[in-house]
C-alpha cells in the first residue's frame, strides 16, 4: 500500500456453506461476458451502457476478451438496441466525432436477446448466445466470467436471479465465475429488504452478490476517507469540540420527468436519503477503520448507524413541489414527499450534540450535491468575525467537483477590517486533461475485478 496503488482483496463469504465453485482461486483473466438485464430501459441507456463504453475506450474492456449482451422483454433487433443507446455513449458533438470509431467498435460487441423475466425460454436462448461467445473467444485456460447487471426494479430481482441460477451459470467444465449486480432501491422497507436478501441468498453465495450504490463511486465520495485520515490537520478538528453542524445536501432542478409512477412508490427519503446520503453520512462520521478492507470499513459504518438516536418529528420537514401531481403517472391524491430535511444525532463521544442535517429535494432552484462542515465560532472574538460567517469546509460532489475552505481574513487596505474568503480546489482547473470517471464506471470495474472499496 505504500506505493499508492490499491491492492485487490477478494470478498469473503458471509456464510459457511457454498453454492459455487467460483469463489476461491478463480482466474481474473479470460472471456468476460457482461449481461445487462433491462437493456431497453432508461437506466441501461443513460448510465450502464455509457459506463461500459468509457471502460472499453480506456482499455478496461478489451475487445478480444469481452462481449456485452442486452436482455429485456422488448422485441427489438441487435441493431435497434445499438441505435437506441448510440446517442448516449458520448455527451457532446465534439466528443462524438472524436470517438466515432470507438463507438462503432463498441456497438459491434453488443448482442440483444428478448424474453420474459420469469420463464426459462428467453434465458436459455441468452445462455446459448453467451456460450457461443465463450467458445469463439477460446478463453484463457478455459476460464469464463459472467457478470449480470440488473438494471431492473427490485420486484423482479427474485425471478430473474432464479432464471440466472437455473439457466445461465458459467459452465462447470470451465474456470471463472458468475456474479450478479443489484442497485438500490433494495426493497421498500426493512421487511422487504430482508426478504429480498434471503431470496437472493438462497440462490447465490454472498461473494457472488454485489449490492451497489452508485454514489459510492463518485470521485469526492471516494476521497472522503483520504481527506479525513491522511491529513493530520483534520484529525484534531473532526469532533464535537470544533464542529457546530454538518449538512449533507442533494438538490435537483428538475422533477420526476416521466418517472412519477416509479418515484411515487418510494419518495425522496427512500430514493435518495436512505441510501446515497446515509452512505455519505457514515463516511463523514465514522471512526478510522483498521484497514481499507471492505469488511473493516463496513464495521465502522455499522457502529455509526447503531449510535444514531431515533429521529424526532420536530426535526423532520417534508414537502411536495407544486405540479408533481400533474404527472399522469402520479395519483391525484398523492402525499409522497419530493423534499425532505431531517436531523440525525449521534450518541457517541465524538459527535454528541452535533446535528447532522440531511436535505434532499426535486424541482428546486439549483442542481448540486455537497457536504458542508460548519465549525464553531472563535471564542473571545476580537475581530467581530461572527458577522462574516463561520469557518466552513465544503465538498461539492456534483456538478463540477471541488472542495473549498471558507476563512476569515484581513481585507486589503489600511484599516483592520475582515472579510470572508475561500481556499479552493476545483478539480476541473487543478486536474486539466484528467478524465474523472463516472460513478458507474468505477463500480462496474470493481465488480469484475472483485474489489469494492467503500
Amino acid at each position: 500500500m505504500g506505493s499508492g496503488q490499491w491492492s485487490v482483496e477478494k470478498r469473503s463469504s458471509l456464510r459457511s456453506d457454498s453454492f459455487s465453485k467460483d469463489i476461491d482461486d478463480v482466474p481474473e483473466t479470460g472471456c468476460l461476458s457482461i449481461i445487462v438485464l433491462g437493456a431497453s430501459g432508461d437506466l441501461a441507456k443513460k448510465k450502464t451502457f455509457p459506463a461500459l463504453f468509457n471502460l472499453y475506450r480506456q482499455g478496461f474492456l478489451p475487445a478480444e476478451e469481452v462481449h456485452i449482451f442486452g436482455y429485456a422483454r422488448t422485441k427489438i433487433s441487435d441493431e435497434e438496441l445499438r441505435n437506441r443507446i448510440r446517442g448516449f455513449l458520448v455527451d457532446n458533438k465534439a466528443a462524438s466525432s472524436k470517438y466515432s470509431d470507438d463507438v462503432l467498435k463498441f456497438l459491434e460487441l453488443i448482442k440483444y436477446v428478448s424474453g420474459s423475466y420469469d420463464t426459462e425460454d428467453g434465458f436459455r436462448r441468452l445462455d446459448k448466445e453467451i456460450s457461443e461467445h465463450e467458445i469463439s473467444k477460446n478463453s484463457h485456460e478455459g476460464s469464463s466470467r459472467r457478470l449480470f447487471y440488473l438494471a431492473l426494479p427490485p420486484s423482479v430481482y427474485p425471478s430473474v436471479c432464479k432464471m440466472i441460477r437455473n439457466c445461465c451459470m458459467n459452465k462447470s467444465d470451465l474456470g471463472g465465475w458468475t456474479r450478479i449486480v443489484v442497485e438500490k432501491p433494495f426493497g421498500r422497507d426493512l421487511e422487504s429488504a430482508e426478504k429480498l436478501s434471503t431470496q437472493i441468498g438462497e440462490l447465490f453465495d454472498e461473494p457472488q452478490i454485489y449490492r451497489i450504490d452508485h454514489y459510492l463511486g463518485k470521485e469526492l465520495v471516494q476521497n472522503l476517507l483520504v481527506l479525513r485520515f491522511a491529513n493530520r490537520f483534520f484529525l484534531p478538528l473532526w469532533n464535537r469540540d470544533n464542529i457546530h453542524n454538518v449538512q449533507i445536501v442533494f438538490r435537483e432542478d428538475f422533477g420526476t420527468d416521466g418517472r412519477g409512477g416509479y418515484f411515487d412508490e418510494y419518495g425522496i427519503i427512500r430514493d435518495i436519503i436512505q441510501n446515497h446520503l446515509l452512505q455519505v453520512f457514515c463516511l463523514v462520521a465514522m471512526e478510522k477503520p483498521v484497514s481499507l478492507k471492505p469488511e473493516h470499513i463496513r464495521d465502522e459504518k455499522v457502529k455509526v448507524l447503531q449510535s444514531v438516536l431515533p429521529i424526532t418529528d420536530e426535526e423532520v420537514v417534508l414537502g411536495q413541489y407544486e405540479g408533481y401531481r400533474d404527472d399522469p403517472t402520479v395519483p391525484d391524491n398523492s402525499n409522497t414527499p419530493t423534499f425532505a430535511t431531517m436531523v440525525l444525532r449521534i450518541h457517541n463521544e465524538r459527535w454528541e450534540g452535533v446535528p447532522f442535517i440531511l436535505k434532499a429535494g426535486k424541482a428546486l432552484n439549483s442542481r448540486k450535491a455537497e457536504i458542508r462542515v460548519q465549525f464553531k465560532d472563535v471564542p473571545g472574538d476580537i475581530f467581530k468575525c461572527k458577522k462574516q460567517g463561520r469557518n466552513e469546509f465544503v465538498i461539492r460532489l456534483q456538478p463540477s467537483e471541488a472542495m473549498y475552505m471558507k476563512l476569515t481574513v484581513k481585507q486589503p487596505g489600511l484599516d483592520m477590517s475582515t472579510v470572508q474568503s475561500e481556499l479552493d480546489l476545483s478539480y476541473r482547473q487543478r486536474y486539466q486533461g484528467v478524465v474523472i470517471p463516472e460513478a458507474y464506471e468505477r463500480l462496474i470495474l470493481d465488480t469484475y475485478i472483485s474489489f469494492l472499496f467503500i
